[in-house]
């Protein structure tokens, strides 16, 4: 994938499909890194199934025999020189304490650094799709400040006004737009 926030609506488009109630999409930046962290709330997955998801040639999907997301995530961050880990604890081992952690690493001074991308349309899809789920997207910028939408925030406001209406996206788009043009750098 040629930007990180396409690896990110996949990877999240996984915690949903997982049963995830919550989704958190966490990037960090510092001077030197970004990363990336997906958790969710959903089923998880059993020891056996952590140890192969980066393998291309696994997949839990019956449309098609290979799972390129986390092992394209997986070569991204490698070729910076970063690392991704991913944990995870199956509902049926913690029962009161399960799901799944995608944490990738990516050192962007790197040349083979792909773009962060248009996360802003990533997040607004991912509501649009998933309208009864939530979603907490921070993104923490090098100099500490943040870009921040929690649905569960904006459910308490709305009430009975459902996520994905029209109005509703596009005060999305545009508050977190707005938040990224009043930060001190810009979206990589």
């Amino acid at each position: 994938m040629k930007e990180l926030s396409l690896n990110i609506l996949d990877i999240t488009e996984n915690s949903v499909k997982a049963g995830a109630s919550l989704t958190q999409i966490l990037l960090t930046e510092t001077e030197d890194t970004l990363t990336v962290a997906i958790i969710d709330d959903g089923c998880g997955m059993t020891e056996e199934t952590v140890q192969q998801v980066t393998n291309p040639f696994y997949t839990t999907r019956t449309t098609r025999p290979v799972g390129l997301g986390l092992p394209l995530l997986r070569l991204a961050a490698e070729q910076t020189g970063g690392t991704v880990t991913v944990t995870s604890r199956h509902k049926d081992s913690h029962p009161d304490d399960h799901g799944t952690c995608v944490t990738a690493v990516f050192h962007h001074r790197h040349i083979d650094c792909p773009p962060l991308g248009d996360v802003v349309s990533t997040i607004t899809t991912l509501i649009q799709g998933h309208p009864d789920t939530e979603f907490l997207f921070r993104h923490t910028r090098p100099h500490g400040e943040a870009v921040e939408l929690d649905t569960r925030q904006l459910r308490t406001v709305l009430e009975d006004v459902p996520l994905d209406s029209f109005e509703v996206l596009q005060w999305i788009q545009g508050f977190l737009n707005e938040q990224y043009e009043g930060s001190d750098d810009t979206v990589t």
